[in-house]
C-alpha cells in the first residue's frame, strides 16, 4: 500500500511539474500573439497612435475590468486547480461554459473541492468542453451558420438573443450553490446581487461597471466572515482516501 501511495505521489509530482512549466510557456505565448497585432498598427503602418491616445484606451479598460483581473483567478482556482487555470485563461468562456463543465464532472465522481481528484476532474472536463465547442461551431457555424440564420424565424432569433445567457447564467447558479453545499452562502450572494443591481447602481450609476466586481467581492468577504464554520473541507493538495488519483 505504501508503495503505491508513493508511486501515486511521484506520479503527480510529476504532472504538477509538467503542467506548470508547459502552462506558463503557452501563457506567455499567448501573451505574445495578443500583443502582436498591436505592436504590427503602431510600429508598422500608418496608425501611429499617440502615447495619450494609448493611455486613454488602457485606463478605459482598465476602468471596467482591472478588479476582475484580480478577482477572477482568486474565485476560480479553489474550483479548477492549477493545470485547468492555465486552460481555462488560455480558452476563455470561464464563467459560462468551462467553470461549469469542471463542476458538473467534479458532482458527477463525488471529488471534493481542493483534491487531486477534483484538479483532474476539472481538466477532463474542460479537454471535453473544448472537443464539444469546436466540433459544434465547425458543423452549426462554419457549415450551417447562414442557412440557419435564414431560416429561423426573427422572433426566435430575438428570444434565443435575450434569453439563453441568463439561461445559461441561471443553470451556472444553480450548479455552483449544489457544489458549495452552503445554503448561507448562497443567500449571501444573492442578498448582495440583488442589493447591488436593485439599489446601489440605480442610485449610485457611476458603479453600473464595477457591479460584477463589486458584487464578487463583498459576497467573498461576508461568506468568509458569516460562512458555516462547521463544514470541513481538506486542504488543496492533500486529498482524502477515496479521493487519491
Amino acid at each position: 500500500m505504501s508503495t503505491s501511495t508513493d508511486s501515486q505521489q511521484a506520479a503527480y509530482e510529476r504532472y504538477d511539474r509538467t503542467t506548470s512549466r508547459w502552462g506558463r510557456i503557452t501563457m506567455l505565448l499567448g501573451l505574445l500573439l495578443s500583443w502582436s497585432a498591436p505592436a504590427y498598427l503602431v510600429f508598422l503602418t500608418d496608425l501611429q497612435p499617440s502615447q495619450a491616445e494609448l493611455w486613454t484606451g488602457f485606463l478605459a479598460v482598465a476602468a471596467v475590468f482591472a478588479a476582475v483581473w484580480v478577482i477572477e483567478p482568486i474565485t476560480y482556482f479553489p474550483v479548477l486547480g492549477p493545470a485547468a487555470m492555465y486552460q481555462a485563461f488560455m480558452i476563455g468562456n470561464i464563467a459560462n461554459k468551462l467553470l461549469p463543465s469542471a463542476i458538473v464532472a467534479q458532482v458527477a465522481i463525488d471529488a471534493k473541492p481542493g483534491t487531486r481528484r477534483a484538479e483532474l476532474a476539472a481538466v477532463m472536463a474542460i479537454c471535453g468542453a473544448v472537443v464539444v465547442h469546436v466540433v459544434s461551431l465547425l458543423v452549426l457555424v462554419g457549415a450551417l451558420g447562414t442557412w440557419l440564420v435564414g431560416v429561423l424565424p426573427e422572433s426566435v432569433v430575438e428570444v434565443a438573443r435575450l434569453y439563453i445567457f441568463p439561461a445559461i447564467i441561471g443553470a451556472v447558479v444553480v450548479q455552483l450553490a449544489a457544489f458549495v453545499k452552503q445554503p448561507r452562502v448562497t443567500v449571501i450572494a444573492v442578498v448582495v446581487a440583488a442589493v447591488t443591481q436593485l439599489l446601489l447602481v440605480p442610485t449610485v450609476p457611476v458603479l453600473a461597471n464595477f457591479a460584477t466586481a463589486l458584487v464578487v467581492l463583498v459576497t467573498m468577504i461576508l461568506a468568509w466572515f458569516l460562512r458555516n464554520r462547521s463544514v470541513q473541507h481538506p486542504a488543496p493538495g492533500r486529498p482524502e482516501t477515496k479521493d487519491s488519483p
